[in-house]
C-alpha cells in the first residue's frame, strides 16, 4: 500500500508543471498544507501564491500536502504511514514548519485529522521542541482564529505577500541565533505586525459565558493585532505558478485583477477587511496573461470586485485579440451593459454567474446589495442578445430581518426573469437553464451582521423545500441548494471563541459525530450559534484590527435595521 501511495504521488507530479525541488539539508523546510483534497487545494490562488513566495526565498525550501483522498485515508489514520509530503515524500514531522492555508471554516476537522495522519501532537500545549512549529493562515483564519487558537503556535493575519516575507526573514533569524521555539514565538510576536501567538493571549470569561477580557500576557506584546494587507497590487501579480489537469478549474490559467471591494455588501467579508478595493492596471496583467495563453489555457480573471475594475472591458479585448478566451467568476449585476455582454460573447461563455442575493427589493436594501430589478433585466436583455443563454442565479435565505414575502419575492423574481426572457427585446432566445443557487446566510466577523444569529436550521429548510417544490415544474430552471445542518457547523466555527477548539477536538475524536462531540464537550453550541449579540459585548474577534472601525460596522448594523444605504 505505501508503494501504491508514494508512486500515486509520483504521478500527480508527473502530470504537473512548476513545481519545485529544493535539496535537503541546505535550508530550512517548510510544509504548506491545504486542508482540503488535491483537486481542492490546487485550484487555490492563495495557496499558490504562499508555494512560490516561499520557495523564492534561497534560505528556504517548501513543499505540499493535502488531505488523503478518502480511499487512501486508512493507510494513514492507521499508524504505519505517517502522512507525508508531495515533492519528497519526506514525512510531515521531519519538517522545521507546518504552515496550513486556511481559507474556508469547514475545512477545520480536516487540520486536526491531518496532524493526526503526521503522528503531530493536536494541541500546541503537548508539543516539543522536536516537534515542527504549526501555523496558520488564510482568509478565514484572519477573520476569527478563536476556534483554533488550541492548535495553532503561530497565526499569520492577512495578506500573504505583505506577510510573508518578514515571517520568513524572522525565523531565519531566529534560526541563526540558535532560538529555541518558544523564544522564537517570543521574538515574532513582538516584532512582526500580523502575528498573533494564542499562548501568549489569555481571555477571561463573565459567569454567563460572555468575554470579560482578553489581554496580552506581555505588555510589550500590542493588545490589537492588525490584519496585514498589501496598499498596492501593481507592483507583482498573483497568478498560477503550478499547473496540472487534476483541479476544479483544470484547463484554466488563474489571474488575479482585484482585491477588496468598496460596495459594502453587509454580509461579505472580503468586502470590508479588504478595504479599499484595488486593481491591476492590464499593463501589469499583460505578462501573467501571456503565460496563461501561451499555455494553452483559458484566462480566469479572479477578484472580490473584479467587475468594477476599470482597465477590464481592455483586459478582456485584449485576451481575445490573442485568440484567448476568459471566464470571470461573478459578475455584479448593475456592471453588464452592452459592451461587457459582448465581450462575454466573443469569450463563447457557456455560464454567466449573477448574485441577486435576495430576491425583494426591501432585503436587498437590508444587505445593502445596491441592485434593482431593472438592473436584473437590463443584464439579462444583454446577455441574451449575445447569444448567452445559460446563468447561474446566486441567492441566500436566512437573512436578517427575512419573512416568507421574501421568499416569494425571490420565488417570483426567479419566474420574472424567464418569463421577461421570452419578450426581451433581445430577439427571440430565452434561457436555455437558470440554475438557483439558493445558500443559507452565514454570519461572519468583521461584518455588520456580525452580531446577528444564525436562523435556524429546520427554519431554513422548510424555506428551501418551498422554492425547489415553487420552481419544480417550470421548464429550464434547475434549484441546487446546501445541506442546512452543516450550516449550524459553519457557523459554529465562524462565530465561536477558544472553548469552541473543545467541541472541534471532540468532533474529531468521535470521527465526526458531532453530535456525540457536543454532549462530550461540555459546551452549549447554541450560544454561539442562535444568540443575538449585544452591541456593548466583547466577541471573540475584537483583538484584531482589520482596518474598518466596530463603531462603523455597528452603524451600518443600525442602518441595516431600518433598509438604509449608505
Amino acid at each position: 500500500m505505501a508503494w501504491s501511495l508514494r508512486r500515486k504521488y509520483l504521478d500527480l507530479l508527473d502530470r504537473e508543471e512548476g513545481w519545485v525541488k529544493k535539496i535537503w539539508g541546505d535550508h530550512m523546510t517548510i510544509c504548506l498544507a491545504y486542508p482540503n483534497h488535491y483537486r481542492a487545494g490546487m485550484s487555490n490562488l492563495g495557496f499558490q501564491t504562499i508555494y512560490r513566495i516561499i520557495n523564492n526565498h534561497p534560505s528556504f525550501l517548501c513543499e505540499r500536502v493535502f488531505l488523503p483522498d478518502p480511499e487512501d485515508e486508512e493507510s494513514f489514520s492507521s499508524g504505519s504511514l505517517p502522512l507525508f509530503s508531495l515533492e519528497s515524500q519526506k514525512p510531515l514531522r521531519e519538517f522545521d514548519v507546518v504552515a496550513f492555508s486556511i481559507p474556508f471554516e469547514n475545512d477545520y476537522p480536516n487540520i486536526l485529522k491531518m496532524l493526526d495522519m503526521a503522528g503531530i501532537p493536536l494541541t500546541a500545549a503537548d508539543r516539543t521542541d522536536a516537534d515542527p512549529l504549526i501555523v496558520g493562515g488564510g482568509f478565514s483564519a484572519s477573520l476569527n482564529p478563536e476556534p483554533l487558537a488550541d492548535f495553532f503556535d503561530l497565526f499569520l493575519l492577512g495578506e500573504g505577500e505583505d506577510l510573508a516575507p518578514e515571517y520568513l526573514e524572522a525565523v531565519k533569524s531566529a534560526r541563526t541565533g540558535g532560538l529555541t521555539k518558544r523564544e522564537t514565538l517570543y521574538r515574532i510576536q513582538r516584532h512582526v505586525k500580523g502575528a498573533y501567538c494564542p499562548q501568549y493571549y489569555k481571555v477571561e470569561y463573565t459567569q454567563d459565558g460572555l468575554i470579560e477580557s482578553f489581554k496580552p500576557l506581555d505588555p510589550t506584546f500590542p493588545e490589537k493585532i492588525k490584519r496585514r494587507k498589501m496598499t498596492g497590487i501593481d507592483h507583482f501579480t498573483t497568478d498560477q505558478c503550478l499547473t496540472t489537469p487534476d483541479t476544479e478549474f483544470g484547463g484554466i490559467f488563474l489571474t488575479e485583477v482585484s482585491r477588496g471591494c468598496g460596495r459594502g455588501c453587509r454580509f461579505c467579508a472580503a468586502g470590508f477587511v479588504g478595504r479599499p478595493p484595488r486593481f491591476r492596471h492590464g499593463e501589469i496583467l499583460a505578462s501573467s496573461i501571456h503565460r496563461g495563453l501561451a499555455a494553452g489555457q483559458k484566462i480566469g480573471l479572479l477578484g472580490t470586485a473584479v467587475s468594477d475594475m476599470p482597465d477590464l472591458p481592455r483586459v478582456c479585448r485584449s485576451i481575445i485579440s490573442q485568440g484567448g478566451k476568459f471566464s470571470i467568476g461573478s459578475l455584479r449585476l448593475d456592471r453588464i451593459n452592452k459592451e461587457t455582454a459582448a465581450l462575454l460573447g466573443q469569450a463563447v461563455a457557456e455560464t454567466v454567474a449573477l448574485a441577486p442575493e435576495a430576491g425583494s427589493q426591501r432585503l436587498r436594501d437590508v444587505i445593502h446589495k445596491g441592485i434593482t430589478e431593472e438592473h436584473i433585466f437590463t443584464a439579462a436583455d444583454a446577455l441574451l442578445a449575445q447569444g448567452i443563454t445559460n446563468i447561474r442565479l446566486y441567492f441566500m435565505v436566512g437573512l436578517p430581518s427575512e419573512t416568507a414575502e421574501d421568499v416569494e419575492a425571490l420565488i417570483d423574481l426567479v419566474q420574472k426573469i424567464k418569463g421577461h426572457a421570452v419578450k426581451s427585446p433581445a430577439g427571440k432566445r430565452t434561457f436555455r437553464l437558470i440554475t438557483v443557487s439558493v445558500n443559507q446566510f452565514i454570519p461572519k466577523a468583521a461584518t455588520p451582521f456580525q452580531w446577528c444569529p444564525l436562523e435556524d436550521v429546520n427554519a431554513v429548510r422548510k424555506k428551501m423545500r418551498r422554492i425547489v417544490s415553487a420552481l419544480r415544474r417550470e421548464k429550464a430552471v434547475k434549484v441546487i441548494h446546501d445541506i442546512p445542518k452543516w450550516n449550524y457547523i459553519q457557523a459554529l466555527l465562524s462565530l465561536g471563541d477558544r472553548r469552541v477548539g473543545k467541541i472541534l477536538l471532540a468532533a474529531h475524536r468521535h470521527g465526526g459525530n458531532w453530535s456525540q462531540a457536543m454532549k462530550a464537550a461540555d459546551e452549549d453550541p447554541d450560544f454561539y450559534v442562535y444568540r443575538r449579540k449585544d452591541l456593548s459585548e466583547i466577541l471573540p474577534w475584537d483583538f484584531i484590527d482589520y482596518g474598518v472601525t466596530k463603531s462603523f460596522l455597528m452603524k451600518e448594523y443600525e442602518k441595516a435595521s431600518q433598509g438604509a444605504i449608505t
